[in-house]
């Protein structure tokens, strides 16, 4: 399978062609159908080549988690189906954030299964809107508008058949961005998998000084720093490039003994490399932002009178 592109550039050719994303040939890549697999004990992959979607399976009913594109909803629907289980039985629906290729399946979804949708606060308008007046995208990157059911907050718990996941809110990609954990019993082993969200930062994007998101560069780093302190074995998110999706599956079919999912070095790599694109830029936007050399007054100049502009 030929590696996808990061995830900034996808985001960036999707809203040059406009809120119909499946026009654009780079996110049509990105949203090729995959045979499903049981990643460890009740966790499933159920999502496109790069979009991801998760399921858990209980005894008393489906989660799952993201929607992809509102063209990924027939791939998850038919990947649910592949699997032996039925959309019917999906009880939750949950989001990590509110952006056309992780929230336009979820209305179709909702209305398939008659499941509770369940995002943050903060993404919360966004997903009602279908994406109109984002903060970053503006119009461009809309999808059908879905209604939830029930806000989370940092650190809640979603329990469903003995099997409990937990939001935690890590901002900066979009402000409610939220990634989700879990504790998965797998032959006699408890891992635990962790869903990041995004720690992307996308071209045009300004941390510091940002009218539109004045916290930004706050947000990321709180962020991180939670990221951080997960404990991780299984390591998954939004993105299939995140986690090696490709490769993974690939070794899993093989049959490789050791489950390639179980990746917390990866995981860690994963924040080392966020962190230093957060520093970087930082420091960029720092320097651009400090007074260039001579810009001040001329010191062969008389001293400035009351009348004089300050070079403070």
């Amino acid at each position: 399978m030929r590696k996808p592109l990061p995830l900034f550039l996808l985001l960036a050719s999707i809203a040059a062609h406009g809120a119909c994303a499946q026009k654009d040939p780079t996110s049509r890549s990105w949203n090729q159908p995959v045979e499903p697999f049981k990643i460890a004990g009740n966790l499933y992959y159920v999502g496109a080549s790069d979009i991801a979607a998760f399921l858990v399976a209980t005894p008393d009913g489906l989660i799952l988690l993201d929607g992809g594109f509102e063209e990924t909803a027939p791939l998850i629907r038919a990947s649910v189906e592949k699997l032996g289980f039925h959309l019917k039985d999906v009880k939750f629906l949950l989001n990590g954030h509110a952006h056309l290729d992780h929230a336009g399946g979820l209305a179709a979804l909702k209305e398939g299964s008659g499941a509770k949708l369940l995002a943050s606060a903060k993404d919360t308008p966004a997903l009602e809107r279908g994406g109109h007046g984002d903060f970053r995208f503006g119009d461009t990157m809309t999808f059908p508008p879905v209604k939830v059911d029930r806000q989370v907050q940092d650190g809640e718990r979603l329990t469903l058949g003995g099997t409990t996941l937990v939001a935690h809110l890590t901002p900066g990609h979009t402000q409610g961005c939220t990634t989700w954990t879990a504790r998965i019993a797998d032959g006699g082993k408890t891992l635990d998998a962790v869903f990041v969200c995004s720690t992307s930062i996308l071209p045009g994007d300004r941390l510091t000084g940002n009218p539109k998101y004045p916290g930004m560069a706050a947000d990321y780093t709180h962020s991180l720093a939670v990221l951080k302190a997960l404990p991780c074995d299984l390591f998954l998110g939004v993105h299939g490039n995140f986690f090696d999706l490709a490769g993974k599956a690939a070794r899993l079919r093989a049959g490789e003994k050791t489950n390639p999912f179980v990746d917390p070095a990866g995981y860690r790599e994963y924040l080392a490399q966020a962190e230093a694109k957060l520093t970087r830029q930082l420091a960029e936007e720092k320097a651009a932002q400090a007074p260039k050399p001579g810009a001040g007054a001329s010191t062969n100049k008389p001293a400035a009178s009351s009348s004089s502009i300050s070079s403070d």
